[in-house]
């Protein structure tokens, strides 16, 4: 049911449906959004149970499609936990987003970083600590980092 043209709300649903109509947003970031539009906080909060209730608004459904866009830009799973909690996602939802990828993080870590630097050698410790902070800030673990760095030499 939506809600009906007296309804006090309405202006906060409308603008939250033309937020949600261009692309999913976390529960966080929506509420944040309606915020700086200096909505009233009550109408905020019940217009975001509605739109829960009637599953427009999912941080879980939000947390699959962000994996998979940060997987498509070679973003490693620190990266992706990291901006999913920023964004206000749950912790076991962003486990459960990056579970079911099914993503060997190992071979991404190694696309990424053949991408950049191609299969020539590491010449130097400076060399060698320059792409490991490459993979570092794209979020990839050191055991990640450790197998691009290595098997790149083959």
């Amino acid at each position: 049911m939506l809600f009906e043209p007296s309804n006090p709300d309405q202006p906060v649903w409308d603008c939250a449906l033309r937020l949600l109509s261009r692309r999913d947003h976390s529960r966080r970031e929506l509420e944040q959004k309606l915020r700086q539009r200096q909505f009233d906080e009550d109408a905020i909060v019940r217009t975001l149970n509605k739109l829960e209730q009637q599953q427009w608004l999912q941080d879980a459904r939000f947390a699959q499609v962000q994996v998979r866009q940060h997987i498509y830009k070679k973003h490693g799973p620190l990266r992706i936990r990291t901006g999913l909690q920023h964004k206000g996602v749950a912790a076991e939802e962003i486990a459960t987003a990056l579970e079911q990828q099914d993503t060997d993080w190992f071979e991404l870590a190694r696309e990424c970083y053949l991408g950049r630097f191609g299969e020539g050698p590491v010449t130097d410790f400076k060399e060698r600590a320059k792409r490991m902070r490459y993979l570092q800030a794209r979020g990839f673990a050191p055991d990640h980092i450790r197998y691009a760095l290595e098997s790149s030499k083959e």
